[in-house]
């Protein structure tokens, strides 16, 4: 009769084995997965790039393409179907000497420190599928200039400028400005100002600022944040942080602000990362009554920058 231990030992080997093999399989899906997609993504690149094809061109230069995928759902006490998709992709074009982009989105690139959990929140209510060249003097130029089709299907036109300034050997101002028109909603501005702390060697701190004027509707929408970015390890870090924003018509009033906490984490494939952030959300059209959430997301990167 064969020992108990001995035969014991055989099945947790052969079911460690069996798992080991189902996570290598998978392990080889994702990567392979992701292979093709990035492939895909730089033969289209090239391929839109030789469209402007310069016999005169270096050969080791190519075309980079990158595609920024992020997937959540933002359930909460007052709205459990929130859900959020967000795409950007990029196309650096090195027959035009790396001065045009192509670039199309489904969310206003700039907004990256809006109340991301709010759903409907004033600065991206209005935000849809956009499609743009982009054009700069100089890659490393901070004035850009667009054309394209955004906010609903609209033409328009586009400049911004964006720059940084060293304060001190800790502090960091960031700015940008643009003017926009387009065909249906007319003319509008932004202005933005960012101050970067590093208060330690792995903590930010960051209080954000921006204004936007809507010729359409005469007002301005108003933004403010205060941010720590806590960094916990090479893979690891969290996000707190509280927002405000609002409108000046018909008076200049809040209209929603958040708190929430975000632990934003690197899988062990370099191109996949997910989030786990909750969240308090108070709003005017909900008689500022607390709103409890929990936003859950995966995001990746396809392609070459």
């Amino acid at each position: 009769m064969p020992n108990f231990r001995i035969v014991a030992l055989f099945f947790l080997t052969l079911h460690f084995s069996k798992t080991v093999s189902a996570q290598e399989e998978q392990a080889v899906w994702l990567d392979s997965m992701h292979k093709n997609i990035s492939e895909s993504v730089l033969d289209t690149a090239q391929w839109f790039d030789n469209f402007f094809a310069n016999e005169n061109l270096q050969e080791d230069q190519k075309a980079l393409g990158e595609v920024r995928l992020r997937l959540g759902i933002e359930p909460r006490s007052r709205s459990l179907e929130e859900f959020e998709a967000r795409l950007k992709v990029r196309v650096k074009l090195p027959n035009l000497k790396n001065r045009v982009d192509l670039i199309l989105t489904d969310f206003d690139e700039d907004q990256d420190d809006k109340i991301g959990s709010s759903g409907n929140s004033q600065f991206n209510r209005e935000d849809s599928i956009n499609l743009a060249l982009r054009y700069k003097v100089s890659p490393d130029s901070g004035l850009s200039h667009r054309i394209g089709f955004g906010r609903r299907f609209q033409y328009y036109a586009k400049s911004r400028y964006r720059d940084a300034l060293s304060l001190s050997n800790s502090l960091e101002m960031r700015y940008d400005a643009s003017i926009y028109y387009y065909n249906r909603d007319k003319f509008g501005t932004s202005l933005s100002l960012t101050f970067d702390y590093d208060y330690s060697k792995h903590l930010l701190l960051r209080y954000h600022n921006r204004f936007e004027y809507r010729d359409r509707s005469n007002d301005w929408l108003w933004q403010h944040s205060w941010q720590g970015f806590k960094q916990i390890n090479d893979t690891s870090a969290v996000i707190y942080g509280y927002y405000i924003e609002g409108i000046t018509q018909p008076n200049y009033r809040l209209e929603e602000h958040l708190v929430s906490v975000k632990l934003r984490k690197q899988t062990k494939r370099n191109w996949l990362f997910y989030e786990v952030e909750p969240f308090i959300l108070w709003r005017r059209n909900e008689h500022f009554s607390a709103s409890y959430g929990l936003a859950l997301r995966i995001e990746g990167y396809f392609g070459e920058r």
